[in-house]
């Protein structure tokens, strides 16, 4: 049985795949505590596999797509529960799989991608070559992230900054505080970094901005 917080269909608003249609899977639970999380994922359902696929499907209904549809599972920290089953199950129903991690525990190896949201001074197992290495990196960017600080602490042992770098896509995204000056400030602070480290990218919360969940 898995935790699930809920499911629902809208699009992707950060990193490499905005704008994309997905349907979300929001499990319960997280290892950690970070202050600027703005989801509520302690309360739950308790789902099995084939409910949470029945549910993926009544949500996106009868539709012939050229792609597959994303499934993009979330938290809290999925890794506390997903496993390679869950995955296998959805891809034999012809969806596309994704999943957000704070990236300290190990991912599910047939993911077909992975974002990486790391939290400065959380041990991290992408050092561990065994683990399902990241597609995309975000870290949520404020007025004190050193995020070349951040990178160190996630490249495997003999591997340099910038072959780490290179098949990554690295986005910094500005943190949401609620307060609507510091938010400013921090977003203009994080545009000057970008300036400065074009090696990252901005990510916004698009759906944020337009009013979606």
């Amino acid at each position: 049985m898995y935790r699930v917080n809920g499911i629902f269909y809208s699009l992707q608003g950060e990193g490499r795949n905005t704008g994309r249609a997905a349907v979300f899977v929001r499990f319960a639970g997280c290892n950690l505590r970070c202050p600027f999380c703005d989801t509520e994922f302690d309360a739950y359902t308790e789902m099995t596999a084939d409910d949470i696929l029945q549910r993926v499907g009544c949500l996106v209904g009868d539709f012939v797509a050229d792609v597959p549809l994303l499934v993009v599972l979330t938290g809290g920290e999925p890794t506390l529960q997903v496993d390679e089953t869950l995955v296998d199950l959805l891809h034999r129903h012809g969806y596309e799989v994704a999943m957000e991690s704070n990236g300290t525990r190990p991912a599910p190896l047939n993911l077909d991608w992975l974002t990486v949201s790391p939290k400065q001074n959380e041990k991290l197992g992408m050092r561990n070559e065994k683990w399902r290495q990241p597609d995309e990196l975000k870290i949520v960017f404020d007025e004190n992230t050193d995020p070349e600080a951040v990178l160190a602490g996630l490249m495997p042992q003999g591997i340099s900054h910038s072959s780490f770098l290179s098949p990554h896509l690295c986005y910094l995204q500005p943190c949401d505080t609620g307060d609507a000056r510091r938010n400013a400030a921090i977003v203009r602070q994080c545009v000057d970094y970008i300036k400065h480290h074009p090696q990252w990218r901005l990510s916004l919360q698009t759906h944020k901005l337009i009013g979606i969940e």
